[in-house]
């Protein structure tokens, strides 16, 4: 027993133990060759990435050969391959840049390092704490809102590129286009071609040759374009501009800035990048876990983040988060463990120290094209289609962090959005849908139907009504005032109330109270408030706190059946002699004083 429970510890603090076990001949063989598929393709995406978030693009391949690695042994998803991605590139670059700080300097490099060291530890803290389950809390609707603003700002910062115009850094969305419309004359019509035959070759490889890595094949056709240009019309005339030579082809140990006016200073933005990274790694680890039927742990995909993030801010990485394109191809190359991820860390670490020195003449313009693509691909316009369909709340909280995300500070869109999702949950928690109910003559089981949906007689003594959601602080004045409006105003004869509570989740102390007094006001009228189909997880707070017991334990049914038995028996025998509906089985017990009273009964 003391050597499972010892086992289960270290398996805690080194979850890759759970794994090891399986590695074998054949999961190795599969991982390798999902490995070498996965270092090919994340070669032009670090290199892109980089240049997205304001650094050299050997820090986009650095990214990729540590970060991977950590969060493999150290996270919960088998697939989930981590590493640079376009979102977070993003919000690095413009949290930098609203700084002051000039992309590609030493001085933005060091707050880069410190900014991805502050968003592991943040990470680190909340798997550490057990909030994974915080992230459920952010709706996927502003995932795709703020992924679809980022996309439109990342292709909007590569314009400039394409059409090689100058922009002044930190520029806003608005004062870049118009910039970039006011000096349209001067666009380098070269860097134009190259890059838009980079984007079109991307394209068309893609569509027509899935299997082969297309980002690479239209790297290396843009840098061959550019090449033969330069060779017909010579290098001043083309003035294409090159990414220049990649200094330091391993990634080299780097010390961020541990200064306290450093740390407070990105602070808020470190921490809108954790939950941003956060929100990827898991969304993207559950998505292909409901494929493998592997069983995702929220908290343990926290510390594997936060992990991989301090780790790597220590050695010239920039922060990263689990990557859709390179986890989906992952799983469908075949990987079988996390070993893929590390094998393919690896893989690139060889090929870079091949091409390196190739990336120097890869031209910027090319680059631009490429990002393009990878920005628009980043547009969930399916989801967002159904979204505006579906639900007029949902789509409001999309199109807030939407305009918010090109608006305003990165950091903040994402807070905009949680907050606007929270605001309409409450609101919509807090007004919990409430309905008349009556036996259905026509149908043959004599089921209650919705009043709203077919007029149906009533019993003039007792009312049905079906709450659909929790009876709470938030909604018991809402609740309340539906009584009244639906029963005391427009059945003021009414004395006994049946509240058909299947739809109730839960019970609060404020709900609880409320129905207590609910409970002896109906008592004043002559008759009461009782309780059908309401279940135990509901009455829970009603049990412990007594207030069950105070109305009345006759008070709560299984089932409206056996509500009705005990119930007609008390109501009033001098309206029901002359009551002309007699809607429930039980009136045929019911004294009578009018013709043919007792045929009109029904089962309910």
């Amino acid at each position: 027993m003391q050597i499972n429970l010892a086992d289960k510890v270290l398996q805690r603090i080194f979850p890759f133990l759970e794994w090891w076990p399986e590695v074998n001949k054949t999961t190795v063989k599969a991982d390798l060759v999902a490995g070498l598929t996965g270092a090919v393709i994340v070669l032009p995406q670090g290199v892109a990435f980089a240049s997205i978030a304001g650094l050299p693009p050997i820090y986009g391949l650095y990214t990729a050969m540590i970060t991977p690695i950590i969060a493999a042994l150290f996270g919960s998803s088998r697939h989930l391959v981590s590493g640079p991605t376009t979102a977070i590139s993003l919000v690095v670059f413009a949290a930098l840049t609203q700084l002051g700080a000039e992309p590609g300097t030493d001085d933005f490099i060091s707050k880069a390092l410190t900014i991805t060291l502050l968003a592991g530890l943040f990470q680190f803290i909340l798997g550490v704490g057990r909030m994974g389950t915080l992230i459920n809390f952010v709706s996927h609707v502003v995932v795709v809102g703020f992924t679809a603003g980022a996309a439109l700002l990342i292709m909007q910062s590569q314009l400039k590129h394409l059409l090689d115009l100058p922009v002044p850094s930190g520029s806003s969305f608005v004062d870049t286009l118009k910039t970039l419309v006011l000096n349209i004359q001067d666009t380098n019509l070269f860097a134009l071609g190259v890059g838009l035959f980079t984007l079109l070759l991307a394209i068309f490889s893609k569509q027509f040759f899935p299997k082969i890595p297309n980002l690479m094949v239209a790297l290396v056709g843009g840098s061959l374009l550019a090449w033969g240009l330069m060779e017909v019309f010579g290098s001043d005339q083309v003035a294409l501009k090159m990414v220049g030579e990649v200094k330091g082809r391993l990634p080299r140990p780097s010390m961020p800035d541990l200064s306290f006016a450093s740390l407070t200073q990105l602070a808020q933005s470190a921490f809108a990048i954790a939950l941003l990274g956060l929100i990827e790694a898991v969304a993207i680890a559950r998505s292909i876990a409901s494929k493998s039927q592997q069983q995702i742990d929220g908290n343990q995909e926290f510390i594997g983040q936060g992990l991989s993030n301090i780790v790597g801010s220590f050695f010239s990485c920039y922060a990263g988060s689990g990557s859709f394109t390179r986890s989906g191809i992952n799983y469908e190359a075949g990987a079988r463990t996390p070993l893929a991820a590390v094998f393919a860390a690896i893989l690139l670490t060889v090929i870079v120290l091949v091409v390196a020195p190739l990336i120097a003449y890869l031209p910027i313009s090319a680059m631009a094209g490429v990002i393009l693509m990878v920005a628009y691909n980043l547009i969930d316009f399916k989801f967002a289609k159904t979204v505006m369909r579906s639900s007029k709340r949902q789509s409001m909280v999309m199109v807030i962090t939407f305009i918010a995300t090109l608006v305003a500070d990165l950091e903040m869109a994402v807070i905009l959005g949680v907050m606007f999702s929270l605001i309409f949950f409450l609101q919509k928690a807090s007004t919990p849908n409430v309905a008349v109910m009556a036996p259905d003559p026509s149908d043959s089981n004599r089921r209650f139907t919705y009043l709203l949906r077919k007029p149906l007689p009533e019993c003039p003594q007792v009312k049905f009504l079906r709450i659909d959601g929790s009876i709470f602080f938030g909604s018991v004045n809402h609740v309340s005032n539906e009584i009244r409006e639906l029963v005391d105003e427009q059945s003021p004869e009414v004395h006994t109330l049946v509240i058909v509570a299947q739809g109730i989740n839960f019970i609060d102390v404020a709900g609880s109270e409320w129905c207590l007094q609910e409970a002896k006001r109906w008592k004043q009228k002559g008759g009461g408030l009782y309780f059908t189909g309401l279940k135990l997880i509901a009455q829970e707070t009603l049990i412990r706190g007594g207030f069950r017991e105070e109305i009345g334990e006759d008070h709560f049914f299984v089932s409206k059946e056996l509500a009705l038995k005990a119930i007609v028996p008390k109501l009033r025998d001098e309206i029901c002699a002359y009551c002309t509906k007699r809607i429930f089985h039980e009136c045929v017990n019911k004294p009578c004083l009018v013709d043919n009273c007792k045929s009109t009964g029904v089962v309910v």
